[in-house]
């Protein structure tokens, strides 16, 4: 059953990318806390994602941070090695943070899964964006065909 407006955010435990290697970090602690963007990506590197979804995120932080935003975050089913990778080959730095869901344990409890297995990538994050504000899901926009519009960071900003 996918989440909805409403709904809190489920609290599963990720992994981002510390100093001495990937580190647990429980969703609650990063998504739970003021207001959050989260957007997922089907996966690090992939077109669309490395093209226009994260740079679009990575450009435009200071302006979601300008409109009340605390948090932005990026998550994807993928190890934090590579999501760290990722955040350094688009010059991430600190302004967001990047979420390995490397055994799709978020993805599931949001209801948003995507079967790649057919392209080769097994189960996936179908692509969206979400407003959290302290812990509840306030708007949810999930693409409905392959592609970028309703979660691009501009979508974002517009409803902010």
């Amino acid at each position: 059953m996918t989440v909805s407006v409403g709904d809190k955010v489920p609290d599963v435990e990720v992994r981002t990318m510390g100093a001495e290697g990937p580190k647990a970090v429980k969703t609650s602690e990063v998504l739970g806390r003021g207001r959050v963007v989260l957007f997922a990506v089907p996966g690090a590197f992939t077109p669309t994602c490395s093209k226009a979804h994260l740079p679009g995120f990575v450009n435009n932080a200071e302006a979601l941070t300008g409109k009340g935003v605390d948090t932005i975050a990026c998550i994807s089913v993928n190890d934090a090695w590579v999501m760290d990778a990722w955040a350094q080959s688009q010059g991430v730095g600190d302004k967001i943070v990047m979420l390995a869901d490397g055994s799709a344990e978020f993805t599931q409890a949001m209801g948003l899964v995507m079967d790649a297995t057919g392209a080769g990538m097994g189960l996936r994050s179908k692509r969206y964006a979400a407003v959290i504000e302290d812990g509840i899901i306030t708007r949810l926009d999930v693409e409905p065909k392959p592609g970028l519009d309703v979660s691009s960071c501009e979508a974002v900003l517009s409803h902010l």
